[in-house]
């Protein structure tokens, strides 16, 4: 019996060491001691509302930097294949950056993002004027859209993840757009290296929302153009567009062309074949809702790696075309052109007045929820 017993303990002992070993490896070969955390800090203020950065760390060493003007992520610190953090989205070191030149680094934009043919849509037989804020055309929301207001927060932790949830009230007539609109924007930090966001809307009235984060990333912590990244996109066909980046209508093929991230391949290898540089919504391989993967994307110098998941049908993919030079972000570095680039999980652009397209109009009883996550990893 004494006999059984021992060899019944030692097969229970090395079966937990077996298990152990592979739930490390599975979430994360680095031996950081990180603890999952979140901490406040003050940040400034804005409209006479105090504004905070949340620093959300999980216990792979992940860390997270969000400020709850605009919902901005800050940063974000992942490893390299050497196991050194690095931070790999553009932003400033101070809320004043943000305040005065802000080109919408890592923030929450909307009511609609991307752009509104003329600034106006019908919806029900009324038309509705919106702010021209690019051109002839409405972008990101208006003049002062979700990126320039102090949202409310909340800070949450449980056992397995960090997370902060955002929410503001954008009320009737704001922008022009109708209707008393709740947002709650939810970022969750997992010990899965996983960033996840879900953004939810309702409204008293019906409206058009489209909310996506415009985060821009270089996976070489900005230290030089984004030309050697790698990039994948799942997707057969984008959403043409005329000279003013309005959609045409048509969803024409990306095979054969310039436009086809299906095998993945060098930003820079054709971006000289595109005028002006990538600014395109795909129109991701997915069923509507589903939660799938987008885009990969890859710095094959620092092996840093993002895969992005979503629901939204479309990606718009932004290649920091108008990034100029003068830009001092981050420890004074200056942000070139294609110094970072933009993955925009959203609907497509102009959907008010392209019937044809996915419905963006949420009505009263309704609840707008899309979910992104952001999967961190490393090529060895």
């Amino acid at each position: 019996m004494k006999r059984c017993f021992i060899l019944l303990f030692l097969l229970v002992l090395v079966s937990g060491l077996f298990t152990g070993c592979q739930d490390t490896g599975e979430r994360n070969k680095s031996s950081n001691t990180s603890t999952l955390a979140i901490m406040k800090e003050p940040f400034g203020s804005m409209d006479n509302k105090e504004v905070f950065l949340y620093t959300l760390t999980n216990t792979n060493g992940i860390v997270v930097k969000i400020t709850n003007y605009g919902g901005i992520i800050t940063q974000i610190w992942t490893p390299d294949r050497e196991g050194n953090l690095g931070d790999i989205v553009l932003g400033y070191d101070s809320l004043q950056g943000y305040l005065h030149n802000n080109p919408y680094f890592g923030a929450i934009v909307g009511r609609y993002a991307n752009r509104i043919a003329g600034g106006r849509f019908t919806m029900e037989g009324d038309t509705y004027k919106l702010a021209a804020n690019d051109g002839n055309n409405h972008l990101h929301g208006g003049d002062k859209g979700f990126d320039k207001v102090v949202w409310d927060a909340r800070e949450i932790e449980d056992s397995a993840s960090v997370g902060l949830e955002l929410s503001y009230l954008s009320k009737d007539g704001e922008e022009g757009y109708p209707g008393n609109l709740s947002v709650k924007v939810t970022y969750t930090l997992t010990n899965y290296d996983e960033l996840e966001t879900i953004i939810t809307a309702t409204t008293d009235k019906a409206c058009p929302v489209n909310l996506c984060n415009h985060t821009y990333f270089n996976l070489s912590k900005a230290d030089t153009n984004v030309f050697g990244h790698i990039l994948s996109i799942v997707a057969a066909q984008l959403t043409d567009v005329d000279d003013e980046m309005i959609p045409t209508g048509t969803l024409p093929p990306v095979a054969g062309t310039p436009m086809d991230f299906n095998t993945p391949h060098q930003i820079g290898s054709r971006i000289e074949q595109v005028t002006g540089g990538y600014d395109h919504n795909y129109v991701l391989d997915k069923n509507p809702g589903e939660l799938a993967l987008a885009a990969t994307l890859l710095d094959p110098k620092s092996g840093r790696k993002v895969k992005i998941y979503t629901t939204q049908p479309g990606i718009q993919f932004y290649s920091g075309n108008f990034l100029d030079g003068s830009i001092h972000g981050k420890d004074g570095k200056v942000y070139g052109k294609h110094y970072g680039l933009c993955l925009e999980t959203q609907h497509f652009p102009d959907s008010p007045n392209q019937p044809d397209f996915p419905n963006t109009i949420l009505k009263p009883g309704e609840t707008y929820r899309e979910i992104t996550v952001y999967k961190f990893g490393v090529e060895e």
